[in-house]
């Protein structure tokens, strides 16, 4: 059986984690409202945390804007606005 490669031996330092990691991070932080990137500014793990955290935004808007329009129309339907043959 071959023996796994320490971190030192792969060439890889602290910082050098696996880039899902970050990614992940970032989209659980949205979730949970944390707004600060933990990561230095110069560095992959930045960037990759908010790409994370701007997916989770993306998502998060695109479902909200279908729930507002979703709720208007229904609101429109309930007032008489929206004819029923339309649907």
């Amino acid at each position: 059986m071959k023996r796994m490669l320490t971190r030192k031996e792969r060439g890889l330092g602290k910082y050098d984690a696996p880039l899902k990691v970050q990614f992940q991070r970032g989209y659980e932080d949205f979730t949970r409202g944390r707004v600060n990137n933990p990561f230095h500014m110069d560095t992959m793990q930045f960037r990759e945390w908010n790409r994370g955290f701007n997916k989770a935004f993306s998502e998060n808007l695109k479902r909200v804007t279908k729930h507002e329009q979703t709720r208007d129309r229904g609101k429109k339907l309930v007032e008489g606005e929206v004819p029923n043959d339309r649907l």
